[in-house]
């Protein structure tokens, strides 16, 4: 299981038969730890206090989110429907590859 985020939905029109339809892009995102500069008390309470701060949205240098893109797909409205997903931009998927299937579930915890 890989937790994915819809990265880009965006119109696609069939070259050969001018029928509408959707790409869709998922990249996989994963958290980078910064490095520890320091073993001691103080220097967790920053980590804990710098993590805390990227919770609630504030940009912080040197934390980021590594983004790597996992699959692109280019489907007809019709088999847009068929799959039976809403992909809107920025909705967090846990994606699951077996046995020859792949399942997409709405991921259940913020990465």
């Amino acid at each position: 299981m890989v937790l994915i985020k819809v990265n880009r939905v965006s119109s696609y029109t069939d070259p050969e038969t001018g029928k509408l339809g959707k790409q869709i892009e998922l990249v996989e995102v994963r958290r980078r730890q910064p490095p520890q500069r320091g073993y001691g008390e103080e220097a967790q309470m920053v980590q804990g206090i710098l993590s805390q701060l990227q919770g609630f949205g504030l940009p912080i240098q040197g934390i980021r989110d590594m983004v790597i893109p996992k699959m692109t797909m280019i489907m007809s409205e019709n088999e847009y429907d068929m799959l039976g997903v809403r992909f809107e931009v920025n909705d967090m998927y846990e994606l699951t590859m077996k046995e020859g299937s792949i399942s997409f579930a709405k991921a259940t915890e913020p990465i």
